[in-house]
C-alpha cells in the first residue's frame, strides 16, 4: 500500500468513526429530549456492556492479538478502537503494570458545547466501557478512573482511565 493510499483509508476510516459517534450522539439525544439525562445514561450503558466486548473481540481477531496479551495488547487495541480514529488520546506506561489513557479531545462533549447543551456526565458509561473493554483483552486488568465528567480534576480536559495488570493470584 502507497503512502498516499494509506492516508486516504486512515480518513476513510475516521469519516466512517465520525458517522459512528453521530449516530450514537444522536440516539442518546433523543432518548435524553424525551425522557431525561438519567434514562438515556441507562440505556446507554446497557448498550455499552455490549458494544465494549464486540468492539474488543473484533479489534482481537482483526489484529490477531492474543487473548490475555497483558498491556501490551491494551494499548494495541485502545489505539484501534473507533473513539483513537476521531479524538486525540494520550497514552503513557509509568511502570511495567499501568497505563494511563487521556483524552485530550473529545467529539462528544465539543458537539454539546457547541449545541449549548450541558456537559455530557460520561463516567458512569466510562466505567462499563473501560473495564469490559480491558478485561476482553486481559481478564488480569483492573480499570479505575482518575478523572471524568462530572467529576473531572484539574488538567484533565476530559478523562482519563488507569489500567493495571495485576498478578494472576489476584484475579
Amino acid at each position: 500500500m502507497t503512502r498516499a493510499e494509506e492516508h486516504l483509508l486512515t480518513r476513510e476510516l475516521a469519516d466512517a468513526a465520525k458517522n459512528w459517534l453521530a449516530i450514537d450522539g444522536l440516539w442518546f439525544q433523543a432518548v435524553e429530549q424525551e425522557y431525561g439525562m438519567e434514562t438515556a445514561l441507562e440505556m446507554d450503558r446497557r448498550v455499552w456492556e455490549q458494544f465494549s466486548v464486540i468492539e474488543a473481540r473484533r479489534i482481537l481477531t482483526r489484529l490477531d492479538l492474543p487473548k490475555g496479551g497483558g498491556l501490551d495488547a491494551l494499548e494495541i487495541a485502545l489505539k484501534n478502537r473507533l473513539f483513537h480514529l476521531i479524538n486525540e488520546q494520550q497514552i503513557v506506561r509509568p511502570d511495567n503494570n499501568t497505563l494511563i489513557l487521556t483524552m485530550k479531545t473529545c467529539r462528544v462533549h465539543a458537539a454539546r458545547e457547541r449545541k449549548k447543551m450541558p456537559r455530557f456526565p460520561c463516567k458512569s458509561i466510562g466505567l462499563v466501557d473501560f473495564p469490559l473493554f480491558a478485561r476482553e483483552i486481559d481478564m488480569r486488568i483492573a480499570t479505575e478512573c482518575i478523572s471524568c465528567p462530572p467529576e473531572s480534576l484539574p488538567g484533565i480536559p476530559y478523562c482519563s482511565w488507569k489500567f493495571t495488570l495485576l498478578s494472576s493470584s489476584t484475579t
